[in-house]
């Protein structure tokens, strides 16, 4: 009796999960432009803040947009030249510094021997510093293709900047939430915007302080170090490590050991003094997601989109958990991963003011 249910029961789950499959697929085949609108809404939560100030200091929309748009392009256009810039100039002398890597393996070997430890891997005449030139240029953005991206990112964040005040109104009337829901929801957006807000001033201030480190000591590109330290400190638990093995790489080129455990020493220090008081400040606004959530999302976004989905993993992640809390069939999901009780303790929180 009960057969024909399961089977429309079976139909719909196996159709969902086709579906996601597609989704999935699709996103791959458009991870350029779902990169690019990631970039996107990251650099519109940035901007929010700035349009309502400018708001509330009388200036028209149009006015005030024109004003963060003018800024915003400057300073990105600098930072892409500078940027890219660096990687160039990094390419073209990258084969001078063979000599040094021949000599800092020579001492390893050396030192190797000394301990009995078997140095075969490290013979100075299997590493060759040209060759990586030679596989990494072929992949290099050039400086006209940076800049017409970062121009369709401009005018997409213009106009979801002037649009996103209208959303939470539209919301409002157009889904059928109930109110205590609705106050999660709208809790947990504006605490997604708090993290990407704070997580991008954490980076400024660590990208900013590791890259001037590195200038101070000598060290080859350290501009090009610290703003891959801004980018790659969006991931979570590896993001600091992965940007830090380049710095370290050149300073023991140029320094020796010596100089790479210089390195190590500001990376440590630097996670001290600007990682733990960022990660108490969030703490203390009680965002939480669990360990496993977060990995899952590194892995899961970084298959779909490559190293941007890493880099927006937690933004992503924390955008589709409100996007599910806003579906009764689907609020299961939140249960499951742990995170239903952001909504539920923000949303008594809001009843007892």
């Amino acid at each position: 009796m009960d057969r024909p249910s399961d089977l429309s029961g079976t139909r719909q789950t196996l159709g969902i999960l086709a579906a996601l499959l597609v989704i999935v697929i699709g996103m791959q085949y458009c991870a350029y432009i779902v990169n690019l609108l990631l970039v996107s809404l990251i650099l519109t939560i940035l901007a929010l803040p700035a349009m309502e100030m400018l708001r509330k200091r009388g200036l028209p929309d149009i006015v005030a947009m024109g004003v963060i748009s003018a800024v915003a392009a400057v300073v990105l256009i600098i930072g892409v030249v500078i940027t890219v810039s660096s990687f160039e100039t990094l390419l073209n002398d990258l084969p001078t510094y063979q000599s040094d890597l021949q000599t800092r393996l020579s001492d390893l070997i050396l030192l190797f021997q000394h301990f009995g430890i078997d140095s075969s891997l490290l013979a100075p005449t299997s590493f060759n510093l040209g060759e990586v030139v030679t596989f990494v240029r072929p992949y290099a953005i050039g400086l006209g293709n940076v800049l017409m991206y970062l121009f369709f990112i401009l005018i997409t964040t213009m106009f979801a900047v002037l649009e996103i005040p209208r959303i939470s109104e539209r919301l409002k009337r157009g889904i059928a939430l109930e109110p205590k829901t609705f106050v999660g929801v709208e809790k947990m957006s504006k605490l997604m915007m708090d993290f990407v807000i704070v997580r991008t001033e954490a980076n400024m201030i660590h990208g900013t302080l590791f890259g001037l480190s590195l200038w101070l000591m000598g060290v080859h590109s350290a501009v090009l170090w610290g703003t891959l330290t801004f980018i790659l400190a969006f991931i979570p638990y590896i993001g600091l490590i992965l940007a830090a093995i380049p710095a370290i790489f050149f300073a023991w080129l140029q320094y020796g050991i010596w100089g790479a455990a210089a390195v190590v020493g500001i990376v440590i220090l630097l996670n001290a003094v600007v990682e733990n008081p960022i990660y108490a400040k969030l703490a203390s606004r009680r965002f939480e997601l669990p360990p496993m959530v977060v990995i899952l999302s590194l892995i899961i976004w970084g298959w779909i989109l490559g190293l941007p989905g890493m880099i927006f993993a937690v933004p992503i992640t924390l955008l589709l958990i409100i996007l599910i809390q806003c579906s009764d069939e689907l609020r299961w999901i939140n249960d499951l991963l742990g995170v239903s009780g952001i909504f539920n303790d923000r949303a008594r929180k809001k009843e007892t003011e």
